[in-house]
Formats: C-alpha cells, sequence, structure tokens
C-alpha cells in the first residue's frame, strides 16, 4: 500500500489563496483508498513539515500558485526543491526563519533538511485571480477550477496507489 499525504495550503480569509483548503475539505469528503490521507495545513508549513514526520511515499499539496497563466488553470508541477546545504547561511535564516508563515517551498525544504520529504512530491496549483484580496470566497474562475483540481489529484491518487478516488 502507497501512503499518500494531500495537503491543502492556504488562507481561506484571502480570497482565491484559499483554493488548496476548499479542494482538500472536498476531497475530505470522499472515499479514499486506504493509506491516503487529507489535511489542511492552512498557512503554517511547520503544520506540513509535522505531518510529514509520519512516513509517507508520496506528497499532493493544493494550492493558489502564480504562474501567469490564465486564472482558473489548474496546473500538475513537480516542484524543485532547493537543498538547504547549498544556501549561504544568511540565506538560511532568511528562508526558513519564520515557518508558520511559510510558503510550501520553504516547508518542502526543511522537510528534505530533515529527511522526512517522501521520494515523489506533486503541486497541483491553480491561477489566483486575486489571492491576495481580503475576503471568503474563491472568484467565480477558481471557484469553477475546484472540481478540475479534485479529478486532478485523484488522476494522481490513482497513479500512485493503483485505485481510485470516489466521490
Amino acid at each position: 500500500m502507497t501512503r499518500v499525504l494531500i495537503a491543502g495550503v492556504g488562507n481561506v480569509l484571502r480570497g482565491d489563496d484559499g483554493f488548496g483548503v476548499v479542494v482538500a475539505r472536498r476531497l475530505d469528503a470522499m472515499e479514499l483508498p486506504a493509506g491516503v490521507r487529507v489535511v489542511e495545513t492552512g498557512i503554517a508549513g511547520i503544520a506540513l513539515v509535522q505531518e510529514l514526520q509520519d512516513g509517507w511515499e508520496a506528497l499532493i499539496i493544493v494550492d493558489a500558485v502564480d504562474r501567469a497563466k490564465p486564472p482558473g488553470t489548474v496546473l500538475v508541477i513537480d516542484p524543485e526543491i532547493h537543498d538547504v546545504d547549498d544556501l549561504a547561511w544568511a540565506a538560511r535564516q532568511d528562508l526558513l526563519a519564520d515557518m508558520h508563515l511559510a510558503t510550501p517551498e520553504r516547508a518542502l525544504m526543511l522537510a528534505r533538511a530533515l529527511g522526512v520529504l517522501p521520494p515523489v512530491v506533486r503541486l497541483v496549483g491553480c491561477q489566483p485571480c486575486d489571492a491576495d484580496r481580503v475576503g471568503i470566497g474563491l472568484a467565480p474562475l477558481v471557484a469553477e477550477a475546484v472540481d478540475v483540481a479534485v479529478r486532478q489529484v485523484g488522476d494522481e491518487v490513482e497513479a500512485l496507489t493503483g485505485e481510485t478516488v470516489n466521490g
């Protein structure tokens, strides 16, 4: 059995930045294969690192990502995870000083440094309309992308486990 952690990342109080949390909530209500778990880590990067300490073969992060695409575009990204040993001491401090407000990239760097990063990491992201807007609720184009992201995460889970996600 392949153990897969799905982490919904973002801040539901900042409009489209809540995309990952909305997708995670939808996935959590679905029937998932054994060994697949969904968590909401919000904006607390350290919460993601703590979850990874349980030992996982794969991690799927769901988040709003700015890749200069049309709003609502869903992307699957193999994130580049830097090794903290390659950074100067000052750069390490700047990047890893506050893990409560860390981006997923920073949390993944720390997980790698601690030896808890799974061998397979995917990011299912959505191009936001405005991830800085204060307020609850996704923009219409981003809300429409939730179903697309749920299916994409399901496809990733199926590729990793050989089992389907039923909703």
